[in-house]
């Protein structure tokens, strides 16, 4: 912390500092072009509704990283993403717990929700902002752990929501575990809803080829073991993967091949015609 000598004068400069640098963030996204969730708190709610709640506990005080801190319970829009006060509606509260941290009172723990990695303030908004102002990296915190169905890591903004949601969504529809559910990745979140919609079709002709009822987790693992490996296989021997993801090529050329062939029937003059046609999308 830069220190005149003047505890108080040094609270008001650390305020006006980070107004000024939350300011320039602003300016640098508009200037950038970039989405306007960048510099907005992930909402706390939003993020466990796309995860799936499953329950949480209790487990005290701890000393968390700042820099984890990544989003909110009450959606406040006092301050941006990195807690830098976007008005100077909070300037007296501010500058007064700038003050006491210079003059080395004792400050209370904040109070936040751990989902993964990820913590998310339930109360002391302003005493992150003024440490991080001030230069700290850790906090002290009280913590309640929530577990969900989904991992959180790659939530980065508010947008990185949908993807989890649909993914979520097509779990539920698709109740695959283990390596399977690892491997089927895909980028945009429409893609979920289609491949959703594929597997369950899949699933239909399965059950009416053995004239026997299956249900949704028994259809699911033999769709990857029967159809999804075998499919993806041939599609890495014949260089059709790209830089797409392996769940991305299978749905590709799942719907080019009924557009080609009308029938469920895969061999080297299916590929052969996959080829063929991705060479001439791409001009290769």
């Amino acid at each position: 912390m830069k220190e005149t000598g003047f505890p108080r004068a040094d609270a008001e400069n650390d305020f006006l500092r980070a107004r000024r640098s939350q300011v320039l963030a602003r300016l640098s996204t508009w200037l950038r072009r970039e989405p306007d969730d960048v510099n907005i708190m992930l909402p706390f709610h939003e993020v466990v509704e796309a995860l799936g709640y499953l329950g949480e506990r209790r487990i005290g005080l701890r000393v968390i990283k700042l820099d984890s801190i990544a989003g909110t319970v009450d959606r406040s829009r006092d301050f941006d993403r990195r807690f830098r006060p976007t008005s100077a509606r909070v300037r007296e509260r501010w500058e007064r717990l700038a003050l006491a941290a210079r003059r080395g009172e004792e400050i209370p723990p904040i109070e936040v929700y751990r989902v993964g990695e990820l913590h998310f303030i339930i109360d002391g908004h302003h005493r992150v902002s003024v440490a991080l102002a001030q230069g700290m990296s850790t906090i002290e915190a009280s913590v309640t752990v929530v577990r969900t169905k989904l991992d959180p890591s790659g939530i980065r903004h508010r947008g990185d929501l949908i993807v989890k949601d649909y993914r979520r969504l097509f779990l539920e529809r698709v109740p695959l575990t283990g390596h399977a559910r690892a491997s089927v990745i895909v980028s945009d979140p429409w893609d979920y809803a289609k491949l959703g919609e594929h597997v369950e079709a899949w699933g239909f002709r399965l059950m009416q080829d053995e004239g026997k009822f299956c249900d949704r987790a028994s259809i699911a693992q033999r769709w990857f073991d029967e159809e999804f490996v075998p499919v993806v296989g041939m599609l890495r021997q014949a260089g059709l993967i790209g830089e797409r993801t392996e769940a991305e090529a299978y749905l590709w050329v799942a719907a080019e091949r009924y557009r080609l062939i009308r029938t469920h029937r895969w061999d080297d003059e299916v590929i052969e015609r996959l080829r063929s046609r991705r060479e001439w999308e791409t001009g290769c």
